[in-house]
């Protein structure tokens, strides 16, 4: 396994990187089999391992913990803060208040002094990013943190939060977490660009369009995954189908699954770090880590961006982060009386 420097961090980290999404009860809850596939993830080279506290409501992060027993310093491990994890409406968001008491609950769940990089799992508009930087900033000068990170955040939500950290002598965010797939590729366009004007790692989740790049899912077929289960609309996009069968051809033609193409174009691009690859079971990662060898030519990739072009998304990840005035309609919609002309 190849690393590559995680931004300008001078951390050392495995184009893939092990997601823990899929250990516990949203997706495998043997802990026992979940802590087996983090292990030959790990004996494979995969020195990277990203989990949330919102994982299985901490499950995940508790499985992770277990892994790592007696290999913790050979791991660079990452959690993310944001998302609910309870009904109290201050079990949440981006407040210094919360994220103090998120971060402490995931070192007692993993069993562990600190992590390496602790990222804010999603923007919070009601929130200072002055607040977020300067509780962040905190944590790691008690030294609880190595380096900080967002996920989904958008371009000019980065450039503020590294305008102020400057300005006030904050610690800056290090790295974004940001979907990124040959379906999903409307990053290229700003974030991926601002994460290297600012010396930022990414690593990118969903590298296989939540399941879609599998080749699992077909038009006109139907499909009874344990991602089918969860009801997603991504998965029965017409448009995102389409594209499927069209990329399948490119896949074979070349030689490789679907799987393969899929992971191999996240880790292309110049200003992707690392892929989050999530298995849920042992087949899984072996099939993952079987394409760590495959390189695209510029002929795939030209065939590729023929299929879906260069800056554009075909239709969204239902778990994708939709800013407020895309998600709230009074956001976007004056008053009815103030919408005409004269």
């Amino acid at each position: 396994m190849k690393y590559r420097t995680l931004g300008r961090t001078g951390i050392k980290v495995s184009p893939y990187c092990l997601g823990a999404m899929m250990f516990g009860a949203l997706g495998n809850p043997d802990h026992e089999d979940s802590v087996r596939i983090i292990h030959k993830a790990l004996d494979a080279g995969i020195n990277f391992v990203d989990t949330a506290d919102a994982y299985s409501r901490g499950e995940s992060e508790e499985i992770v913990g277990k892994a790592l027993k007696g290999r913790r310093d050979d791991v660079v491990l990452a959690t993310k803060a944001h998302l609910p994890m309870g009904e109290d409406p201050n079990q949440q968001g981006n407040s210094r208040r919360w994220l103090t008491r998120a971060l402490d609950d995931s070192l007692r769940r993993l069993g562990t002094d600190h992590v390496d990089l602790f990222q804010i799992h999603r923007p919070a508009p009601d929130t200072d990013v002055e607040e977020t930087l300067s509780a962040l900033t905190d944590m790691m000068r008690a030294g609880k943190v190595r380096a900080i990170g967002t996920s989904s955040f958008p371009a000019s939500d980065i450039v503020e939060a590294q305008w102020v950290a400057e300005r006030r002598g904050l610690e800056r965010f290090r790295t974004e977490q940001p979907t990124y797939s040959i379906l999903n590729r409307g990053v290229e366009r700003e974030v991926l660009p601002v994460c290297e004007r600012y010396g930022m790692g990414a690593l990118v989740y969903s590298p296989l369009a939540g399941g879609l790049l599998t080749g699992r899912y077909r038009k006109g077929q139907r499909n009874d995954t344990h991602r089918a289960g969860f009801g997603f609309k991504h998965l029965s996009d017409e448009r995102r189908l389409d594209a499927v069968e069209q990329l399948i051809p490119v896949a074979v033609e070349a030689g490789m699954s679907l799987t393969h193409l899929a992971t191999a174009f996240a880790i292309a691009h110049p200003g992707v770090t690392s892929a989050i690859i999530g298995p849920r079971t042992m087949d899984h990662l072996d099939d993952l880590v079987a394409g760590a060898d495959i390189g695209l030519s510029d002929e795939i990739l030209d065939r590729i961006d023929a299929v879906v072009a260069p800056g554009t998304d075909v239709g969204t990840l239902d778990m994708a982060y939709a800013p407020p005035a895309v998600g709230q309609a009074h956001l976007r919609r004056r008053r009815a009386e103030e919408r005409t002309a004269a």
